[in-house]
């Protein structure tokens, strides 16, 4: 992964791909990019072709999901008896192994091999929905 250094796993990774340093607005394409290893540029550029042809803002969780799913991620729900107190944190211990991305409310953040890596520590936001990475489709 080139956006990511050799890290001793301790969770929270500091990462912020914006070429300006803007952690506001732009957690989707800071998410997906590191999730698949891309430039901040190339995520921006595509979800907003992905939402020009759907008819929708590039950050919807339809554009998302339809690019995520391109690319080989796989929609999961967290199950509703453990989302009342289950955090990012709770995801990352879950999750020792593998490519996540987080949809917490408002925010995304990307999860790989049980480090969340994200502009700031939202390690106690509660986690919605999440995609995994499919190890078979050769992304």
């Amino acid at each position: 992964r080139t956006h990511l250094r050799k890290a001793v796993v301790k969770m929270w990774q500091y990462i912020n791909l914006n070429p300006r340093k803007k952690s506001v607005g732009d957690c989707t394409i800071r998410a997906i990019g590191i999730a698949t290893d891309r430039n901040w540029y190339d995520v921006y550029l595509d979800l907003c072709l992905f939402g020009m042809l759907m008819c929708d803002m590039p950050s919807s969780n339809a554009v998302t999901t339809a690019y995520l799913k391109k690319k080989g991620f796989r929609r999961h729900t967290i199950p509703e008896e453990i989302s009342d107190d289950y955090t990012v944190k709770d995801f990352c211990k879950d999750h020792p192994e593998g490519v996540f991305v987080i949809g917490i409310g408002t925010h995304m953040v990307c999860v790989i091999d049980g480090n969340y890596y994200d502009a700031w520590d939202s390690g106690d936001e509660l986690p919605v929905y999440y995609f995994s990475k499919n190890k078979s489709s050769g992304e």
